[in-house]
């Protein structure tokens, strides 16, 4: 391969900052190189963006050239912008800051001392990056493919990657030297050094001419207003969790962001960085130490902020007339629920509220406040009930999520840690799970486990979505705006009937209260659930998939991209629907006093009511939220405080019975049972009651996309004389 010519590689790049250009839709030329370059020499602007897309327009073996040799190639394009910069100057610059008049002031001492006939020594020219007060950047192309940080190795040295990760450290921006420039106490002679490393050792005796001859032995006094300083910050990213092979630790990359790249990200943005990978050159001792072995960095050109996963993105596509098909018939609320983890045999409520947390409630953001619109959900029961499982699959579904385990965890790894910068010397900070998954969920196991001083860190995250820190001098505020999904184990390892729920459950209230669902899951033996989840799980576990159903569930990416659309939409509850749930959240207050309920019914599980119901109609994909979706949000909150209280009730879907009805009812209850037990011999056959109660069916809707079917009794359990809704009926006549 011949060597290349780059003094004509740099005349390419100046005939392709001069010439480049595209149309307007009039058929107008828009030269977009000159004018940024116009702007260049006004100092409007700073950086220079070149676009690889553009130059492969003209010359893709430029591009590939650029590829292959980023660092060159931003030293010939930088030469060429500064030798085009006078043409393209209209005026002279009116803002000059401290370097530009001590420039000015060194040219005309320069030129006083010199006589004119002479000519300027070469050697003492200025370091082009002391005159240059540009940045240049390139942008990669768009057929190049992001790589992961583990894919990155030796053969990318020099070459232009990009990378995709999380942001899990950013340290503050400091001035990092470019060029040095010293004073001579004896002769006044000015010294230039170019700083290429992190660290260098400062010259101390001078080199100049004259005081080599006088041996006056002048000593270099460090000159800070005529040295060259450039904005610097490092970041730390790390790869997406989906990117982890199993039994591997995430590999983390160090980024280092120079100029207009800074300030960018912070903690827990997802990113898409494009720049050079370089080996780090030390310097004196530390690279003796160091060896043969070298550390790597990244350095920054492009830093892209990415709100949505590669497979969210999906989700701005239409669309098709198949997908629509699938996803708008009637039964359409269920087949989504159905698609979560299709695999785990029953549990169709404990779904339907996981799909209401992936989707999400609408934020509100009143003068002074905010109430949050992610959903949390406790998942508490028995062992062996699938609620890992269930945990490791919306894991797997969101597009941004953080797993975690209570015993694994500590207060810090789930908020923020305050670590040493190795480079400054200075504290920073590094963002935790709960950062980590802003914008999405934090599904956290074996929540019982965790110790009480890091659950309590918790607390402000559920409610208030960000994290307050205030440690070793640093007092910020860091966002987590993450739904929790928590899975726990009873205090007992098992749930004990004869204990009351605190004694069960030993959580505290303040925490509790902050979930919008808190559903137990319990083993309760059953001889046909038993049998039909006997024959699920081995079919699952010969055949690798879950059995057949009267529906095929609906593929993960369209979930997403279908969830990613409802998340658009916001959803508005009507006046004629505030009456309504004003006197369903007086009437559940009322019950939970008369029951001495012990579920934490207060103003949270208002806007609980509230979160869940907007998601339902975001689910709609409709902007109104309707009385459908409020009684189906009351019915998911009814059946997880039912599943609490260890007591099976119709859920109802039509306001409450007045009070002196159900005061009668009860009367008639107790009644009757007692009038059944004086009079009813003690037989085996007659010591359960039977029941025949007809639930309310629910309101005609006026769309298909409004059905909310209430799931029948799947446990096929004799239903006892606990209900206080329905009145027992005198079988033996």
């Amino acid at each position: 391969m011949a060597p290349k010519d780059y003094l004509a590689e740099k005349e390419k790049c100046k005939r392709f900052l001069q010439e480049f250009y595209s149309e307007d839709d009039s058929g107008k030329k828009v030269f977009k190189y000159g004018a940024q370059l116009v702007a260049l020499a006004h100092r409007e602007q700073v950086g220079l963006v070149v676009d690889l897309d553009d130059v492969a327009e003209e010359d893709p073996e430029l591009v590939e050239s650029v590829c292959e040799n980023t660092k060159r190639y931003t030293v010939l394009f930088a030469d060429a912008v500064h030798e085009l910069l006078p043409e393209y100057r209209e005026r002279e610059v009116v803002a000059k800051d401290a370097l530009d008049v001590y420039i000015e002031h060194r040219l005309m001492m320069e030129t006083r001392g010199r006589d004119p006939a002479d000519m300027r020594d070469p050697r003492n020219q200025y370091p082009a990056e002391l005159m240059r007060r540009f940045e240049v950047y390139f942008r990669p192309p768009s057929t190049s493919k992001p790589k992961v940080v583990r894919d990155v190795k030796a053969d990318s040295i020099g070459k232009l990657v990009t990378v995709r990760g999380i942001v899990t450290r950013a340290t503050e921006v400091k001035p990092m030297m470019a060029v040095a420039t010293y004073t001579c106490d004896q002769c006044g002679a000015e010294t230039y050094q170019p700083i290429a490393s992190p660290s260098f050792m400062p010259l101390i005796m001078c080199p100049s001419q004259e005081c080599v001859t006088n041996r006056s032995g002048g000593r270099l006094y460090l000159q800070t207003r005529g040295s060259k300083f450039v904005k610097f910050q490092e970041l730390r990213i790390q790869e997406h969790s989906d990117q982890v092979p199993v039994g591997n630790i995430p590999r983390s990359m160090t980024i280092y962001a120079r100029g207009e790249n800074t300030r960018l990200v912070q903690p827990g943005d997802h990113v898409a960085v494009s720049g050079v990978f370089l080996p780090l050159l030390r310097s004196g001792f530390r690279q003796a130490v160091q060896g043969l072995l070298s550390e790597t960095y990244l350095e920054a050109h492009c830093v892209t902020l990415m709100n949505k996963t590669e497979d969210d993105e999906l989700g701005t596509e239409d669309l098709s007339e198949e997908e629509l098909r699938q996803i708008t018939e009637e039964d359409f609320y269920e087949k989504l629920a159905g698609s979560i983890a299709p695999e785990i045999y029953g549990h169709e409520d404990v779904k339907k509220a996981l799909l209401l947390l992936l989707v999400g409630g609408v934020e509100q953001a009143p003068r002074g406040m905010k109430i949050r619109g992610n959903i949390n959900i406790c998942l508490m029961g028995d062992p062996g009930v699938a609620k890992s499982q269930l945990l490791s699959y919306i894991d797997r579904l969101a597009p941004r999520s953080q797993y975690t385990t209570g015993r694994g965890s500590s207060g810090v790894g789930l908020t923020a840690a305050v670590m040493r910068d190795p480079v400054t010397g200075e504290m920073t900070l590094e963002g935790g799970a709960l950062v980590l998954a802003d914008l999405g969920v934090c599904c956290i196991d074996e929540f019982d486990k965790m110790a009480d001083a890091d659950r309590t860190a918790i607390h402000e995250v559920m409610e208030q979505q960000t994290i307050s820190i205030a440690k070793a001098g640093i007092m910020t505020s860091l966002n987590a705006r993450c739904s929790i999904l928590a899975a726990a184990n009873p205090a007992y390892g098992r749930y004990n009937p004869r204990k009351t729920i605190e004694q069960n459950i030993q959580l505290p209230a303040a925490l509790l209260s902050r979930f919008d669902l808190l559903w137990l899951i319990q083993d309760k033996p059953d001889t046909d659930n038993d049998l039909r989840l006997a024959q699920h799980i081995t079919y699952v576990h010969q055949h690798s998939k879950q059995p057949p159903t009267h529906f095929t569930p609906i593929d993960m990416k369209l979930m997403r991209r279908y969830l990613s659309k409802c998340k658009k939409r916001q959803p508005v509850v009507p006046e004629a629907l505030a009456d309504y749930i004003t006197a369903a959240y007086v009437e559940m207050r009322k019950e939970a006093r008369v029951s001495k309920d012990t579920t934490f019914t207060s103003a949270r599980t208002l806007l609980s009511i509230l979160r869940l119901s907007t998601a339902l109609a975001r689910l709609r994909m409709v902007d109104v939220v309707e009385k459908e979706d409020v009684n189906e949000a009351m019915r998911l909150m009814e059946m997880s405080k039912d599943s609490l209280q260890r007591r099976r009730r119709w859920s109802r879907l039509r306001p409450r019975l007045p009070r002196l009805s159900r005061l009668l009812r009860n009367t008639q209850s107790r009644t009757t049972v007692t009038r059944t037990t004086r009079t009813t011999p003690p037989t085996t056959s007659q010591s359960c009651m039977t029941l025949t109660a007809t639930p309310t069916p629910p309101p005609t809707p006026t769309n298909k996309h409004h059905k909310y079917t209430t799931p029948t009794n799947t446990q096929h359990q004799p239903i006892y004389n606990t209900d206080k809704y329905t009145t027992p009926t005198n079988t033996q006549h």
